[in-house]
Protein backbone atom coordinates (compact mmCIF):
# COMPACT_ATOMS: atom_id res chain seq x y z
CA UNK A 1 0.00 0.00 0.00
CA UNK A 2 2.84 2.07 1.14
CA UNK A 3 4.21 1.57 -2.46
CA UNK A 4 1.11 2.41 -4.86
CA UNK A 5 1.03 5.53 -2.45
CA UNK A 6 4.06 6.62 -3.68
CA UNK A 7 3.16 6.30 -7.17
CA UNK A 8 0.07 7.95 -6.71
CA UNK A 9 1.90 10.99 -4.95
CA UNK A 10 4.66 10.87 -7.79
CA UNK A 11 1.99 11.12 -10.45
CA UNK A 12 -0.44 13.27 -9.14
CA UNK A 13 2.73 15.61 -8.32
CA UNK A 14 3.64 15.22 -12.14
CA UNK A 15 0.03 16.54 -13.46
CA UNK A 16 0.73 19.06 -11.41
CA UNK A 17 3.86 19.87 -12.62
CA UNK A 18 2.28 19.27 -16.14
CA UNK A 19 -0.10 21.83 -15.55
CA UNK A 20 2.19 24.42 -13.56
CA UNK A 21 4.56 24.57 -16.64
CA UNK A 22 0.83 24.65 -19.34
CA UNK A 23 -0.55 27.14 -17.39
CA UNK A 24 2.60 29.18 -16.89
CA UNK A 25 3.62 29.10 -20.78
CA UNK A 26 0.03 30.06 -21.75
CA UNK A 27 0.20 33.12 -19.29
CA UNK A 28 3.97 34.29 -20.94
CA UNK A 29 2.31 33.50 -24.49
CA UNK A 30 -0.85 35.96 -23.69
CA UNK A 31 1.67 38.46 -21.96
CA UNK A 32 4.60 39.01 -24.16
CA UNK A 33 3.40 40.90 -27.30
CA UNK A 34 6.05 39.61 -29.70
CA UNK A 35 4.34 36.12 -29.48
CA UNK A 36 1.02 36.69 -29.23
CA UNK A 37 2.10 38.95 -33.04
CA UNK A 38 3.10 35.62 -34.40
CA UNK A 39 0.79 33.39 -32.83
CA UNK A 40 -2.37 35.82 -33.10
CA UNK A 41 -2.50 38.75 -35.35
CA UNK A 42 -0.47 37.15 -37.81
CA UNK A 43 -2.20 33.78 -38.52
CA UNK A 44 -5.15 36.22 -38.35
CA UNK A 45 -4.19 38.79 -41.01
CA UNK A 46 -1.51 37.08 -43.61
CA UNK A 47 -4.10 34.85 -45.11
CA UNK A 48 -6.33 37.75 -45.15
CA UNK A 49 -3.43 39.43 -46.83
CA UNK A 50 -2.33 37.14 -49.60
CA UNK A 51 -6.26 35.91 -50.37
CA UNK A 52 -7.16 39.55 -50.93
CA UNK A 53 -4.09 39.91 -53.37
CA UNK A 54 -5.00 36.93 -55.63
CA UNK A 55 -8.56 37.13 -55.26
CA UNK A 56 -9.01 37.64 -58.98
CA UNK A 57 -7.72 34.25 -59.58
CA UNK A 58 -6.31 35.36 -62.87
CA UNK A 59 -4.89 38.67 -64.44
CA UNK A 60 -7.36 40.07 -67.21
CA UNK A 61 -7.15 42.31 -69.92
CA UNK A 62 -3.35 42.78 -69.85
CA UNK A 63 -2.98 45.68 -72.24
CA UNK A 64 -0.94 44.88 -75.15
CA UNK A 65 0.70 47.24 -78.84
CA UNK A 66 -0.31 46.17 -81.51
CA UNK A 67 2.44 46.74 -84.95
CA UNK A 68 -0.01 45.90 -87.49
CA UNK A 69 2.30 46.41 -90.97
CA UNK A 70 -0.52 44.49 -92.98
CA UNK A 71 -3.11 47.07 -92.36
CA UNK A 72 -5.56 44.45 -94.45
CA UNK A 73 -8.87 43.86 -93.36
CA UNK A 74 -7.58 40.05 -92.51
CA UNK A 75 -5.29 41.60 -90.33
CA UNK A 76 -7.54 43.70 -88.75
CA UNK A 77 -10.35 40.93 -88.18
CA UNK A 78 -7.52 39.05 -85.93
CA UNK A 79 -6.43 42.10 -84.06
CA UNK A 80 -10.50 42.52 -82.92
CA UNK A 81 -10.48 39.04 -81.87
CA UNK A 82 -7.19 39.70 -79.79
CA UNK A 83 -8.82 42.62 -78.10
CA UNK A 84 -12.16 40.74 -77.91
CA UNK A 85 -10.68 37.74 -76.10
CA UNK A 86 -10.95 38.37 -71.92
CA UNK A 87 -7.10 38.06 -70.90
CA UNK A 88 -5.77 40.75 -73.25
CA UNK A 89 -6.51 44.67 -74.15
CA UNK A 90 -5.41 46.29 -77.32
CA UNK A 91 -3.94 49.67 -75.70
CA UNK A 92 -2.32 51.46 -78.55
CA UNK A 93 -1.57 50.74 -82.33
CA UNK A 94 1.84 51.82 -82.68
CA UNK A 95 3.64 52.93 -85.95
CA UNK A 96 6.86 50.79 -85.85
CA UNK A 97 8.44 48.50 -83.35
CA UNK A 98 10.37 51.43 -81.58
CA UNK A 99 7.05 53.05 -80.55
CA UNK A 100 5.88 49.90 -78.81
CA UNK A 101 8.89 49.20 -77.09
CA UNK A 102 8.49 52.47 -75.86
CA UNK A 103 5.00 52.00 -74.28
CA UNK A 104 6.47 48.28 -72.44
CA UNK A 105 9.66 50.66 -70.99
CA UNK A 106 7.14 53.37 -69.81
CA UNK A 107 4.77 49.63 -68.58
CA UNK A 108 1.60 51.45 -70.52
CA UNK A 109 1.98 48.23 -72.20
CA UNK A 110 3.05 44.75 -70.88
CA UNK A 111 3.27 42.88 -74.80
CA UNK A 112 3.76 43.91 -78.29
CA UNK A 113 1.68 42.16 -81.58
CA UNK A 114 3.55 42.23 -84.11
CA UNK A 115 1.89 41.33 -87.80
CA UNK A 116 3.67 41.47 -90.68
CA UNK A 117 3.37 43.08 -93.94
CA UNK A 118 2.99 39.90 -95.75
CA UNK A 119 0.30 38.78 -93.75
CA UNK A 120 -2.66 39.05 -95.78
CA UNK A 121 -0.41 38.30 -98.89
CA UNK A 122 0.76 35.22 -97.93
CA UNK A 123 -2.80 33.78 -96.62
CA UNK A 124 -3.87 34.29 -100.55
CA UNK A 125 -1.53 32.49 -101.92
CA UNK A 126 -1.89 29.66 -99.49
CA UNK A 127 1.52 30.16 -97.81
CA UNK A 128 2.15 29.70 -94.12
CA UNK A 129 2.07 33.04 -92.35
CA UNK A 130 3.25 34.19 -88.69
CA UNK A 131 1.97 36.88 -86.29
CA UNK A 132 4.93 37.52 -83.57
CA UNK A 133 4.34 37.87 -79.91
CA UNK A 134 6.83 39.83 -77.67
CA UNK A 135 6.17 39.81 -74.39
CA UNK A 136 7.30 41.25 -70.67
CA UNK A 137 8.92 38.27 -68.99
CA UNK A 138 9.13 39.64 -65.35
CA UNK A 139 5.50 38.48 -65.07
CA UNK A 140 4.81 34.52 -66.32
CA UNK A 141 0.97 35.40 -65.61
CA UNK A 142 1.30 38.27 -68.58
CA UNK A 143 2.55 35.70 -71.25
CA UNK A 144 0.39 33.32 -70.48
CA UNK A 145 -2.43 35.48 -71.05
CA UNK A 146 -0.75 37.17 -74.29
CA UNK A 147 0.28 33.47 -75.43
CA UNK A 148 -3.31 31.62 -74.69
CA UNK A 149 -5.49 34.65 -76.59
CA UNK A 150 -3.24 34.85 -79.87
CA UNK A 151 -3.56 30.64 -80.11
CA UNK A 152 -6.99 30.53 -79.73
CA UNK A 153 -7.26 33.25 -81.96
CA UNK A 154 -5.23 31.61 -84.71
CA UNK A 155 -6.30 27.83 -84.29
CA UNK A 156 -10.36 29.29 -85.14
CA UNK A 157 -8.84 31.71 -88.00
CA UNK A 158 -7.21 28.53 -89.09
CA UNK A 159 -10.46 26.39 -88.91
CA UNK A 160 -12.25 29.45 -90.95
CA UNK A 161 -9.98 29.55 -93.59
CA UNK A 162 -9.95 25.98 -94.33
CA UNK A 163 -14.05 25.73 -94.85
CA UNK A 164 -13.49 28.68 -96.73
CA UNK A 165 -10.87 27.20 -99.50
CA UNK A 166 -13.49 24.26 -99.61
CA UNK A 167 -16.87 25.63 -100.88
CA UNK A 168 -20.32 23.50 -101.85
CA UNK A 169 -19.69 21.25 -98.36
CA UNK A 170 -22.83 21.14 -95.73
CA UNK A 171 -22.79 22.37 -92.82
CA UNK A 172 -21.88 19.50 -90.66
CA UNK A 173 -19.03 18.61 -93.53
CA UNK A 174 -17.86 22.51 -92.40
CA UNK A 175 -17.99 21.39 -88.46
CA UNK A 176 -16.19 18.26 -89.33
CA UNK A 177 -13.22 20.08 -91.29
CA UNK A 178 -13.16 23.06 -88.64
CA UNK A 179 -12.12 20.23 -86.03
CA UNK A 180 -11.81 16.85 -87.14
CA UNK A 181 -11.23 15.66 -83.75
CA UNK A 182 -13.84 17.35 -81.31
CA UNK A 183 -12.21 18.07 -77.51
CA UNK A 184 -13.69 19.14 -74.35
CA UNK A 185 -11.38 20.76 -71.71
CA UNK A 186 -11.90 20.10 -67.58
CA UNK A 187 -9.82 21.70 -65.27
CA UNK A 188 -9.54 19.64 -62.21
CA UNK A 189 -9.93 21.05 -59.17
CA UNK A 190 -9.38 24.60 -60.41
CA UNK A 191 -12.21 24.99 -62.86
CA UNK A 192 -10.96 28.41 -63.03
CA UNK A 193 -7.37 28.03 -63.70
CA UNK A 194 -7.01 30.64 -60.87
CA UNK A 195 -3.67 31.60 -59.11
CA UNK A 196 -5.31 31.69 -55.91
CA UNK A 197 -6.47 28.80 -55.75
CA UNK A 198 -3.22 27.30 -56.77
CA UNK A 199 -0.93 28.59 -54.44
CA UNK A 200 -3.37 29.78 -51.64
CA UNK A 201 -3.69 26.82 -49.52
CA UNK A 202 -0.13 25.71 -49.60
CA UNK A 203 0.40 29.41 -48.00
CA UNK A 204 -1.67 28.93 -45.75
CA UNK A 205 -0.27 25.96 -44.32
CA UNK A 206 2.84 27.68 -44.43
CA UNK A 207 1.52 30.48 -42.41
CA UNK A 208 0.76 28.08 -39.47
CA UNK A 209 4.80 26.19 -39.81
CA UNK A 210 6.25 29.91 -39.86
CA UNK A 211 4.56 31.22 -37.30
CA UNK A 212 4.70 28.16 -34.53
CA UNK A 213 8.48 28.42 -35.45
CA UNK A 214 8.64 32.28 -34.65
CA UNK A 215 6.16 32.07 -31.65
CA UNK A 216 8.02 29.18 -29.92
CA UNK A 217 12.07 30.42 -31.14
CA UNK A 218 10.97 34.17 -29.62
CA UNK A 219 9.62 32.54 -26.30
CA UNK A 220 12.60 30.31 -26.12
CA UNK A 221 14.95 33.90 -26.84
CA UNK A 222 12.44 35.56 -24.07
CA UNK A 223 13.35 32.65 -21.36
CA UNK A 224 16.69 33.52 -21.75
CA UNK A 225 16.59 36.93 -21.94
CA UNK A 226 14.88 37.05 -18.79
CA UNK A 227 16.38 34.67 -16.83
CA UNK A 228 19.31 35.33 -14.41
CA UNK A 229 22.23 33.25 -15.71
CA UNK A 230 20.47 33.20 -19.60
CA UNK A 231 19.17 29.42 -19.49
CA UNK A 232 16.14 28.15 -21.43
CA UNK A 233 15.28 26.08 -18.49
CA UNK A 234 15.41 27.50 -15.15
CA UNK A 235 16.03 25.64 -12.18
CA UNK A 236 12.92 24.89 -10.58
CA UNK A 237 11.35 22.42 -8.40
CA UNK A 238 8.31 22.38 -11.05
CA UNK A 239 10.85 21.67 -13.91
CA UNK A 240 11.99 18.57 -12.21
CA UNK A 241 10.96 16.24 -15.09
CA UNK A 242 11.40 16.08 -18.48
CA UNK A 243 8.37 14.81 -19.84
CA UNK A 244 6.51 17.36 -17.31
CA UNK A 245 8.32 20.29 -19.35
CA UNK A 246 8.05 19.11 -22.92
CA UNK A 247 4.37 18.12 -22.43
CA UNK A 248 3.25 21.07 -20.64
CA UNK A 249 4.88 23.43 -23.25
CA UNK A 250 3.60 21.54 -26.38
CA UNK A 251 -0.31 21.68 -25.25
CA UNK A 252 -0.29 25.16 -24.51
CA UNK A 253 1.19 25.62 -27.92
CA UNK A 254 -1.64 23.12 -29.78
CA UNK A 255 -4.18 24.33 -26.91
CA UNK A 256 -3.35 28.41 -28.76
CA UNK A 257 -3.03 26.70 -32.16
CA UNK A 258 -6.49 24.55 -32.27
CA UNK A 259 -9.14 27.36 -32.81
CA UNK A 260 -6.28 29.25 -35.10
CA UNK A 261 -5.67 26.20 -37.57
CA UNK A 262 -9.67 25.91 -37.51
CA UNK A 263 -9.46 29.72 -38.72
CA UNK A 264 -6.59 29.46 -41.11
CA UNK A 265 -7.57 26.31 -43.08
CA UNK A 266 -11.42 26.19 -42.53
CA UNK A 267 -12.88 29.94 -42.62
CA UNK A 268 -10.26 31.61 -44.84
CA UNK A 269 -10.91 29.23 -48.00
CA UNK A 270 -14.79 29.77 -47.01
CA UNK A 271 -14.58 33.22 -47.24
CA UNK A 272 -12.55 33.86 -50.55
CA UNK A 273 -14.65 31.06 -52.41
CA UNK A 274 -11.36 28.58 -53.07
CA UNK A 275 -12.17 25.16 -53.88
CA UNK A 276 -13.05 23.25 -50.48
CA UNK A 277 -14.46 19.90 -50.92
CA UNK A 278 -12.81 17.77 -48.00
CA UNK A 279 -14.60 16.51 -44.73
CA UNK A 280 -14.12 18.62 -41.83
CA UNK A 281 -13.58 15.32 -39.54
CA UNK A 282 -10.85 14.36 -42.27
CA UNK A 283 -9.20 17.24 -42.17
CA UNK A 284 -9.22 17.72 -38.51
CA UNK A 285 -7.61 14.25 -38.40
CA UNK A 286 -5.09 15.71 -40.59
CA UNK A 287 -4.49 18.51 -38.80
CA UNK A 288 -3.64 17.27 -35.25
CA UNK A 289 -0.11 15.42 -36.18
CA UNK A 290 1.35 18.44 -38.09
CA UNK A 291 0.45 20.16 -35.15
CA UNK A 292 2.53 17.87 -33.38
CA UNK A 293 5.27 17.79 -35.75
CA UNK A 294 5.85 21.23 -35.92
CA UNK A 295 5.56 22.15 -32.13
CA UNK A 296 7.95 19.54 -31.33
CA UNK A 297 10.01 20.74 -34.39
CA UNK A 298 9.55 24.26 -33.15
CA UNK A 299 10.48 23.00 -29.94
CA UNK A 300 13.96 21.42 -30.42
CA UNK A 301 14.66 24.07 -33.15
CA UNK A 302 14.59 27.15 -30.81
CA UNK A 303 17.68 25.58 -28.81
CA UNK A 304 19.29 27.78 -30.84
CA UNK A 305 17.57 30.90 -30.26
CA UNK A 306 19.92 32.84 -27.63
CA UNK A 307 17.92 35.95 -28.24
CA UNK A 308 14.48 37.47 -29.16
CA UNK A 309 15.48 38.25 -32.59
CA UNK A 310 17.70 35.79 -33.61
CA UNK A 311 14.42 33.25 -34.08
CA UNK A 312 14.16 36.01 -37.01
CA UNK A 313 17.16 35.34 -38.98
CA UNK A 314 16.73 31.54 -38.68
CA UNK A 315 13.16 31.11 -39.57
CA UNK A 316 11.42 33.93 -42.17
CA UNK A 317 13.96 33.22 -44.66
CA UNK A 318 12.88 29.81 -45.05
CA UNK A 319 9.85 30.06 -46.07
CA UNK A 320 10.23 30.86 -50.07
CA UNK A 321 12.39 27.73 -49.82
CA UNK A 322 9.76 25.49 -48.20
CA UNK A 323 7.39 26.41 -50.20
CA UNK A 324 9.56 25.23 -53.32
CA UNK A 325 10.54 21.89 -51.97
CA UNK A 326 7.11 21.10 -51.10
CA UNK A 327 6.64 20.45 -54.37
CA UNK A 328 3.49 22.71 -55.23
CA UNK A 329 4.67 25.80 -56.80
CA UNK A 330 7.68 23.83 -58.59
CA UNK A 331 6.91 20.76 -59.70
CA UNK A 332 7.88 17.66 -57.15
CA UNK A 333 9.52 15.93 -59.66
CA UNK A 334 11.85 18.69 -60.71
CA UNK A 335 13.21 19.01 -57.62
CA UNK A 336 17.00 17.92 -56.73
CA UNK A 337 17.19 14.61 -54.91
CA UNK A 338 19.18 16.52 -52.20
CA UNK A 339 16.33 19.04 -51.94
CA UNK A 340 13.93 16.92 -52.01
CA UNK A 341 15.63 15.15 -49.19
CA UNK A 342 15.53 17.85 -46.78
CA UNK A 343 12.44 18.88 -47.71
CA UNK A 344 11.23 15.02 -45.95
CA UNK A 345 13.16 16.49 -42.22
CA UNK A 346 10.64 19.37 -42.50
CA UNK A 347 6.64 19.17 -41.79
CA UNK A 348 5.44 22.06 -43.84
CA UNK A 349 6.19 19.79 -46.86
CA UNK A 350 3.95 16.97 -45.90
CA UNK A 351 1.40 19.40 -44.70
CA UNK A 352 0.85 21.20 -47.72
CA UNK A 353 0.45 18.32 -49.73
CA UNK A 354 -1.64 16.23 -47.63
CA UNK A 355 -3.94 19.70 -47.25
CA UNK A 356 -3.72 20.29 -50.77
CA UNK A 357 -5.55 16.57 -51.49
CA UNK A 358 -8.35 16.79 -48.72
CA UNK A 359 -9.13 20.41 -49.25
CA UNK A 360 -8.90 21.07 -52.77
CA UNK A 361 -9.03 17.32 -54.42
CA UNK A 362 -11.34 15.73 -51.52
CA UNK A 363 -9.37 13.10 -50.65
CA UNK A 364 -9.97 10.85 -47.95
CA UNK A 365 -6.88 9.86 -44.95
CA UNK A 366 -6.45 6.40 -47.04
CA UNK A 367 -5.40 8.53 -50.05
CA UNK A 368 -3.18 10.56 -47.98
CA UNK A 369 -1.63 7.74 -45.56
CA UNK A 370 2.08 8.56 -46.82
CA UNK A 371 1.37 12.28 -45.43
CA UNK A 372 -0.31 11.01 -42.49
CA UNK A 373 1.87 8.68 -41.85
CA UNK A 374 5.31 10.83 -41.99
CA UNK A 375 3.54 13.85 -40.09
CA UNK A 376 3.16 11.08 -37.27
CA UNK A 377 6.56 9.80 -37.51
CA UNK A 378 7.56 12.96 -37.32
CA UNK A 379 5.88 13.99 -34.56
CA UNK A 380 7.53 11.00 -32.51
CA UNK A 381 11.20 11.63 -33.77
CA UNK A 382 10.81 15.33 -32.89
CA UNK A 383 9.57 14.83 -29.42
CA UNK A 384 12.67 12.61 -28.62
CA UNK A 385 14.90 15.26 -30.22
CA UNK A 386 12.57 17.87 -28.16
CA UNK A 387 13.35 15.64 -25.18
CA UNK A 388 16.69 15.17 -25.89
CA UNK A 389 17.71 18.73 -26.03
CA UNK A 390 15.84 19.82 -23.32
CA UNK A 391 17.36 17.29 -20.83
CA UNK A 392 20.78 18.60 -22.14
CA UNK A 393 19.73 21.91 -21.10
CA UNK A 394 18.69 21.32 -17.57
CA UNK A 395 22.04 19.08 -17.25
CA UNK A 396 23.91 22.12 -18.53
CA UNK A 397 22.55 24.19 -16.09
CA UNK A 398 22.25 22.34 -13.35
CA UNK A 399 26.22 21.79 -14.00
CA UNK A 400 26.84 25.42 -14.19
CA UNK A 401 24.45 26.29 -11.56
CA UNK A 402 26.60 23.97 -9.56
CA UNK A 403 30.09 25.66 -10.84
CA UNK A 404 28.66 28.65 -10.12
CA UNK A 405 28.05 27.61 -6.08
CA UNK A 406 31.71 26.30 -5.95
CA UNK A 407 32.65 29.77 -7.17
CA UNK A 408 30.94 31.47 -4.23
CA UNK A 409 32.02 28.95 -1.82
CA UNK A 410 35.32 29.03 -2.65
CA UNK A 411 35.45 33.12 -2.52
CA UNK A 412 33.71 32.69 0.60
CA UNK A 413 36.52 30.52 2.12
CA UNK A 414 39.43 32.70 0.72
CA UNK A 415 38.41 35.84 2.61
CA UNK A 416 37.68 33.65 6.06
CA UNK A 417 41.36 32.59 5.20
CA UNK A 418 42.48 36.55 4.47
CA UNK A 419 39.93 37.74 7.56
CA UNK A 420 41.90 35.53 9.66
CA UNK A 421 45.21 36.06 8.63
CA UNK A 422 44.77 39.73 9.16
CA UNK A 423 43.49 39.70 13.02
CA UNK A 424 46.40 37.38 13.27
Amino acid sequence: MKVLRNIGRRFRQSLHDVAWIFWRELRQTVRDEGVLIFFLLVPLAYPLVYAFIYNDEVVRDVPVAVVDDSRTTRSRDYLRRVDASPDVRVAAYCADMEEARRLMRERRAYGIIYVPATFNDDLMCGRQTYVSIFCDMSGLLYYKALLSSNTYVSLAMNARIKVERLPGLTAEQDKTLAQPLAYEEVSLYNPQNGFAAFLIPAVLVLVIHQTLLLGIGLSAGTARERNRFHELIPVNRHYGGLLRIVLGKSLAYLLVYVPVSVYVLGVVPRLFSLPQIGQPATLALFALPFLLATIFFAMTVSVAVRQRESCMLLVVFTSVPLLFISGISWPGAAVPEFWRVVSWLVPSTFGINGYVRINSMGADLSQVATEWNALWAQAAVYFLTACLVYRAQIHGARRRLLARYRTLRDRRRNLQVQRLKKLS
